[in-house]
């Protein structure tokens, strides 16, 4: 299967309106239940605020609160909510997608204010999957995972666990016995993701697996893109249809049009000296290689305020009947 790069771009977050999901008690017990999770819930979102010298009833009301929600168009989203740190991030069922990090104020990832977020087509930005199939090939463009619905399977307020298996709809175009879960969990200091595939049958199937993750930046005069890239090959797919290189820099710094394929590397951090901060993009498992992705220049894609740096399987996986494979990616923020 041949690699191609979609486009992105920035979103506002203003897009969406968080409308939570009304429960409904079935007793008196899961009344007072709900009751008691809903006043721990109150009391830890006033000890942040006061901890941040925020003491008014209407500061202590403006904290996210966790949950199913639903946005202005109708598509259902996760949002989660650390109760210490009041670190928050949103997962949308459709594509099953993170489409926001944000940690004190600082939004991490990136989606185009363009995308379309009533389910019509992909959700164009944040940490997209890319399964089974990374860019153009024998089925559709990166795959079917980001323009299906996943369940989800369990929820709490800073982790949710998703699951995408077979339908209809798959298995016109890729007739696997698979099951994919992903989890996102908010941590105290980073957000972790965890891909888990499973073949559920008795024949061995190929795929690829990607976060095609799109990432904020203040300025691209302010980044640079640092990990083990040099003395690196790399595809560069700007130069001839697709030119092998070398990488001769410790620091990637993007002054044009990227599109490039880091074999092996799989250890970048994003360094925005306008924000002041790193972000570490931790691959622990399962993905080897980074892409490189930016339309310089493209001033109605807004290309000076994002980044690809995506987490990658480029070479496909033989994955044998009853056997899985797991892909971790963490995103830990930390000061310049």
């Amino acid at each position: 299967m041949k690699l191609a790069l979609a486009s992105i771009l920035l979103a506002s977050a203003s897009a969406f309106t968080f409308v939570p999901r009304q429960n409904v008690a079935v007793s008196r017990a899961s009344t007072a239940l709900n009751a008691s999770r809903a006043a721990q819930k109150a009391a830890s979102r006033r000890a942040w605020c006061e901890a941040r010298g925020a003491t008014s009833d209407s500061a202590v009301a403006e904290v996210a609160s966790a949950g199913l929600m639903t946005n202005d168009e109708g598509l259902e989203y996760v949002k989660l909510v650390h109760p210490e740190t009041g670190a928050t991030s949103d997962v949308y069922l459709f594509g099953g997608v993170v489409t926001s990090y944000v940690v004190d104020g600082v939004e991490y990832v990136a989606v185009r204010p363009d995308a379309k977020v009533d389910g019509s087509k992909p959700i164009s930005g944040g940490l997209s999957h890319c399964w089974p199939q990374f860019g153009p090939g024998e089925i559709q463009q990166h795959g079917f995972a980001r323009n299906v619905n996943w369940e989800v399977k369990s929820m709490s307020d800073t982790s949710v666990v998703l699951e995408m298996a077979p339908s209809d709809y798959t298995k016109e175009m890729w007739d696997k016995e698979f099951l994919c879960t992903f989890t996102v969990e908010l941590e105290a200091d980073q957000l972790s993701t965890k891909m888990f595939v499973e073949n559920k049958g008795e024949e061995a199937f190929d795929f690829q697996s990607a976060l095609h993750s799109y990432f904020t930046v203040s300025s691209l005069e302010n980044l640079e893109i640092t990990g083990s890239f040099e003395g690196k090959e790399f595809l560069n797919k700007m130069v001839d249809g697709g030119t092998m290189q070398t990488e001769d820099r410790a620091a990637i710094t993007i002054g044009e049009e990227y599109d490039r394929v880091y074999m092996g590397v799989n250890d970048p951090a994003l360094k925005d000296s306008g924000t002041g901060k790193v972000l570490s993009v931790l691959n622990t498992a399962g993905y080897e290689d980074t892409v490189l992705w930016n339309p310089y220049g493209n001033e109605g894609m807004g290309y000076n305020n994002f980044v690809c740096v995506e987490s990658v399987k480029f070479d496909a996986v033989t994955l044998e009947g009853g056997a899985s494979w797991t892909g971790d990616m963490a995103l830990k923020p930390s000061d310049l």
